[in-house]
């Protein structure tokens, strides 16, 4: 990885530009910063956890009011959503992703309060934020969704299930759905387990008081792969961002950027 993380290469770009919105003819004001020098001062403030008063101008970004109000603009026209079905569509075209399972986790990370934070239940009940991922059977990102961190992780598992965007770049119609889900004591519900089976999907939660699954931890390792990747992102490790929706875009950038990098391997 760059020692720069922030920095957009070429070959990004030109997946992230086309998605853009239009900046208006006739806007007033200065000329605006460019894009995607805004986009790395978003993503310079996504991998340092810095205040965004507090992004350096001389890294030619534009300030951190300007890289705000464009993050702020780039998620109310669904960017990053779309960035990141665009990426795992092309890692599924590359035969990257593993349909065969899924994983799902919820550990808590840090917060600081705003929208969306609660007390948590094992850390002195202080206030604080919790994100639930489901990944493929090769650790690919597939949704996250972040509630208060005293939200049980079985009640998100069909809100991610039904979270997972339609992935296309194989012949016939998008995929949705895997065929078996694995998840760990904290998901185990017989309500859960009957819906996901409506959905043709196999549950495969080891139950409360009874040994655990044998194997479970080789498969399910993936998805603690990649929260340790999507929370070295230190602005999602420690949320500082008050608003939900401008932290959701934090993570949907992280998600994209984990595929991104997963594809980068299979070019080289």
């Amino acid at each position: 990885m760059s020692t720069r993380p922030w920095i957009v290469d070429d070959d990004l770009w030109a997946l992230i530009e086309p998605l853009l919105p239009p900046w208006p003819e006739r806007s007033p004001g200065p000329r605006p910063v460019p894009a995607r020098l805004c986009l790395q001062g978003i993503l310079f403030v996504l991998n340092n956890d810095i205040a965004w008063q507090l992004l350096p101008l001389e890294l030619g970004f534009g300030s951190g009011q300007a890289c705000w109000r464009r993050l702020d603009r780039w998620q109310k026209a669904g960017v990053f959503d779309q960035l990141h079905r665009v990426l795992l569509a092309e890692l599924n075209a590359a035969g990257k992703l593993d349909w065969s399972r899924a994983c799902v986790d919820g550990p808590r990370p840090g917060g600081k309060g705003g929208a969306g934070t609660g007390p948590s239940p094992v850390d002195r009940r202080k206030t604080g934020g919790k994100h639930h991922l489901i990944c493929d059977g090769r650790g690919a990102p597939l949704e996250v969704i972040t509630t208060a961190a005293n939200v049980n992780d079985v009640t998100q598992t069909l809100a991610l299930v039904d979270g997972i965007p339609p992935v296309a770049g194989r012949p016939g119609r998008p995929r949705r759905r895997p065929d078996a889900l694995l998840g760990d004591k904290g998901y185990d519900s017989n309500p859960s387990r009957n819906a996901l089976r409506e959905r043709r999907i196999l549950p495969v939660i080891s139950r409360k008081g009874c040994p655990n699954i044998k194997g479970m931890g080789k498969l399910r390792y993936v998805v603690e792969q990649t929260f340790a990747l999507l929370h070295h992102f230190k602005c999602l490790a420690v949320r500082w961002e008050r608003r939900t929706e401008l932290h959701d875009a934090f993570v949907s950038l992280a998600c994209s950027l984990i595929c991104w990098r997963r594809l980068k391997k299979t070019r080289t």
